[in-house]
């Protein structure tokens, strides 16, 4: 078709032009590929930079990762969130070590654990040129606007016909390459509220932008009002140390995590001062967190004494890392 090899050709020329030099763009290394997609999964490429670099620094390989205590493993991911990621790609990397190599096919992959079609397909052609597109939500936002389809992209159908169309744009020759250009250009061009359109290589061959109807595309369903929630952490400290309590369990993807105790937790605590406050988002739930001093005359199980100036060096939850730059405004 014509126009599929039109736009092969266009965006391929643009992206040895202008991509962007990205630290896994450097390597071939199915590990660091890999490593890459799945701290890119919700968390804007500026942000995993640093977190990229540092984790291969302290996990340089497989065999590192598989071998990892969770403590540290969830200290080098602290920041990045979704800790199931981490937790996943360890496990990954324990049934990699069983095989003795990296999966080479785009099934042996999505066998992963932590791993969907997108990674998948993202791995394969990226480290091994194997011909599997990789759509996410920047490749279906330009395929949107390419074919001025103005469907629900939240809608598993419309996900699918998607998936299809990005196979047949897809080069065969530059499958890796191809799948990043498509990535690059829904990140730094066509954005989603203001498409730089007279700067895109495709605008020739985008159907949106011959209709004016690119900002109004993709279409996405209204989502749920988020929950309003508040919540009263207590800062309970004594001689240097501050009294964190462990998740356990039943918190899933946090679990092993410390945190300040909410009020719930130690309900006989003594309250004082109050610290500070910050706003906090989980998902659809939206907290007004305040940060109160405290006092308790026992140890609750779960909970330690933990040296202020060792708190960092463990796995801590966001909203204590929060509340602790309350308490370092209050104490100054």
């Amino acid at each position: 078709m014509k126009r599929h090899t039109a736009i092969r050709k266009a965006l391929l020329a643009w992206y040895d032009a202008h991509r962007r030099d990205l630290p896994w763009r450097r390597t071939r290394d199915p590990y660091r590929i890999w490593v890459s997609e799945i701290m890119l999964q919700q968390t804007r490429v500026a942000a995993v930079i640093p977190f990229y670099e540092r984790f291969l620094e302290r996990f340089p390989d497989v065999e590192s990762l598989a071998e990892a205590p969770e403590a540290e493993l969830l200290k080098a991911w602290a920041g990045l969130g979704y800790y199931s990621r981490a937790r996943n790609l360890r496990e990954a990397a324990r049934r990699i070590l069983s095989t003795g190599r990296f999966p080479r096919t785009h099934a042996e992959i999505l066998e992963l654990r932590g791993v969907g079609e997108y990674t998948a397909a993202a791995v394969a052609s990226i480290a091994f040129d194997l011909p599997h597109a990789a759509v996410d939500g920047n490749v279906m936002r330009v395929i949107s606007r390419l074919e001025n389809d103005s469907a629900d992209i939240r809608a598993t159908s419309t996900r699918k016909r998607f998936v299809e169309l990005a196979a047949g744009l897809l080069d065969r020759a530059r499958p890796g390459t191809f799948n990043q250009a498509m990535m690059e250009l829904g990140a730094t061009v066509c954005l989603p509220r203001r498409p730089h359109c007279q700067s895109c290589p495709l605008r020739r061959h985008c159907r949106a932008f011959k209709a004016g109807t690119q900002s109004a595309l993709p279409v996405k369903r209204v989502l749920e009002r988020p929950i309003q929630i508040e919540r009263t952490l207590l800062w309970i400290e004594k001689r240097g140390k501050l009294l964190l309590r462990q998740r356990g369990e039943e918190s899933g993807k946090l679990r092993g995590f410390w945190e300040l105790p909410l009020k719930d937790h130690i309900p006989e605590a003594d309250l004082g001062e109050a610290i500070g406050g910050f706003r906090h988002a989980i998902m659809n739930q939206r907290y007004r967190m305040a940060v109160v001093a405290a006092a308790v005359r026992e140890q609750p199980e779960r909970f330690r004494w933990i040296p202020l100036d060792e708190i960092f060096e463990y796995p801590i939850t966001t909203a204590t890392k929060k509340a602790f730059l309350c308490w370092k405004m209050w104490s100054v």
